[in-house]
């Protein structure tokens, strides 16, 4: 049975040098419950190593998480790769991680801390996770897509970071399964923005890096289980599936 599905698909934990130090497992699952949501999705930058502490916070508690990471690519864009399996998560960082060089520089950027389901610090990642990987915008998407992940552009109404910000377009035959609008742009006026790109489907999440951001920009979805692989065909209208609008 279908089912409407609360979903904030792009939070950053205290990993992310930009996240809060405060956005740990057990303090993110409470706020998104609270927010009535019913799926999240962890996006570090570059990295997924706190992912089996939130899968395991958010199955003790009810909450659906899924695995995923926030990728730079050698353009300097960026792109939510969601998956529904963490080793094919953890697949995606290990090529990522292949191709991202330098080290992070705490003072400048933020602390890079990798945690338990318990909230506690278990360590500090000093790669330069911040940095754009030397992997091209379309070796990503292929990688995602081999891996069973589902790849949405992130933000497209920023300037900076965006596939539409540094490109200025979408490169025909990019396999995308669909586009973010940021918390900044209403629903209304990215339709009339980007409506050469209508093709595609629409998502608002929170990209959040602070707790009292969680949840204020969702998307509802209509599916029928909370994996990876049913946002793909919500995101492309299939057997159902779909995109609820609000």
């Amino acid at each position: 049975m279908l089912r409407t599905i609360r979903a904030d698909l792009h939070i950053h934990s205290c990993l992310s040098p930009c996240g809060d130090e405060k956005m740990r497992p057990c303090a993110i699952v409470r706020k998104a419950l609270a927010m009535g949501l019913d799926m999240i999705a962890i996006c570090d930058h570059n990295s997924a190593e706190n992912i089996a502490a939130f899968m395991s916070a958010g199955s003790e508690s009810g909450l659906a998480v899924l695995p995923g990471i926030e990728v730079t690519s050698k353009e300097e864009i960026h792109l939510l790769a969601l998956f529904s399996r963490q080793e094919d998560c953890m697949a995606l960082q290990n090529l990522i991680y292949q191709n991202l060089l330098g080290e992070n520089v705490e003072e400048v950027f933020g602390c890079q801390m990798m945690v338990n389901e318990k909230d506690e610090t278990i360590g500090i990642n000093r790669k330069m996770l911040i940095g754009a990987t030397r992997l091209p915008l379309e070796r990503i998407v292929s990688a995602v897509g081999s891996l069973r992940g589902v790849t949405i552009a992130s933000h497209i109404d920023r300037q900076a970071f965006s596939l539409l910000g540094q490109l200025g377009f979408i490169p025909e035959g990019l396999s995308l399964d669909g586009l973010e609008i940021s918390p900044r742009t209403s629903k209304e006026e990215a339709q009339k923005r980007f409506h050469a790109y209508r093709r595609y489907s629409f998502v608002r999440f929170s990209d959040a890096h602070h707790l009292e951001d969680i949840g204020k920009n969702i998307t509802h979805f209509l599916l029928k289980e909370t994996t990876s692989e049913e946002v793909k065909k919500a995101l492309h209208d299939q057997e159902g599936r779909r995109v609820v609008e609000q």
